[in-house]
């Protein structure tokens, strides 16, 4: 595994070298020795499974709030996403900046979100499936999430959005005042 900075701290796109013969392919999807780095002694405690199946669909942007706040590592493992990781953090020099991978089974890139990020996607091709690793449970009552098309964050979507859900369409604006999520 090879782990790759972005202009983000705390995100990191990890490179995955998959082995590949005529039986078909093999690719290591987590090594928390490899990955402790990243992790700095956090555990994954929850694994979760996407599939969404239109394409243009968008999922996003989520995060949750402390103390619940979650590290994602996300990978892509059927379909083709664009996948989005958002600074939210109060304070970071790249507050409101984000950073975007296209991931497929073919690149076995896996993007890490770290917290005080919010994560969104969308899907290139239909019947995309994503596996989600977290550091936190899922916890209702600690849920986030900003509109993704809002022009405070100007995140290039690279189709237009033809599903969404009515949960994300109802996510904030962001205001002036808005000073970031503590993490």
């Amino acid at each position: 595994m090879n782990v790759l900075s972005t202009k983000i701290a705390g995100v990191h796109v990890v490179e995955t070298t998959p082995f590949q013969d005529q039986r078909g392919k093999f690719a290591r999807f987590f090594c928390e020795r490899e990955l402790q780095p990243v992790l700095g002694g956090r555990k994954i405690v929850q694994i979760n499974f996407s599939r969404t199946t239109a394409r243009g669909a968008l999922r996003g942007m989520h995060f949750q709030r402390k103390p619940h706040a979650e590290m994602k590592l996300v990978r892509c493992l059927q379909g083709k996403v664009w996948d989005v990781a958002l600074d939210l953090r109060a304070g970071s020099p790249t507050f409101k900046q984000w950073h975007a991978e296209e991931l497929t089974p073919e690149n076995a890139r896996l993007l890490v979100i770290p917290e005080g990020c919010a994560h969104g996607f969308q899907v290139l091709e239909p019947n995309s499936e994503l596996l989600y690793l977290h550091t936190a449970f899922y916890e209702p009552q600690a849920e986030g999430g900003v509109l993704f098309n809002d022009p405070a964050f100007g995140i290039t979507w690279p189709l237009e959005v033809k599903d969404l859900s009515h949960r994300d369409q109802q996510h904030p604006l962001v205001s002036n005042e808005f000073k970031g999520v503590e993490t």
